[in-house]
C-alpha cells in the first residue's frame, strides 16, 4: 500500500516547514524501514504551494504511525487547511 499525503503551504511558511518535515521523514524511515519523498506543484496559488509527502510499499498501521509523527513534529501549524491523504496499491493485489 502506497500513501500519498498532499496538502496547501503557506509561501512564507515553506522554509520553516521543510527541515520539520525532512527531519520527520528521516526518523520515520530510520524506525520503519519505510521510503520517503517529499514534492512540490510547482508555481504557486494565492500565495500558496501545494506538497505531497510520499511513502510506498508501507506496512499495516503505518497511517497511524505517520499521524504521530506528523503530530509530534508540530507540523500543523505551518500548513493552510488539512493533510489530504489518498491510499493507492498496486494492480495485482486490487484485482
Amino acid at each position: 500500500m502506497d500513501l500519498y499525503v498532499y496538502y496547501r503551504v503557506r509561501s512564507e511558511a515553506a522554509p520553516a516547514l521543510h527541515p520539520l518535515v525532512l527531519a520527520m521523514q528521516a526518523k520515520l524511515a530510520e524506525q520503519s524501514g519505510v521510503s520517503t519523498g517529499l514534492k512540490r506543484r510547482p508555481g504557486e496559488s494565492n500565495g500558496e504551494q501545494t506538497w505531497m509527502e510520499v511513502y510506498p510499499s508501507t506496512p499495516p498501521g503505518f497511517a497511524e504511525v505517520l499521524q504521530q509523527a506528523v503530530d509530534a513534529a508540530g507540523l500543523a501549524g505551518h500548513i493552510s487547511g488539512a493533510r489530504h491523504t489518498e491510499v493507492f496499491t498496486d494492480i495485482s493485489t486490487c484485482a
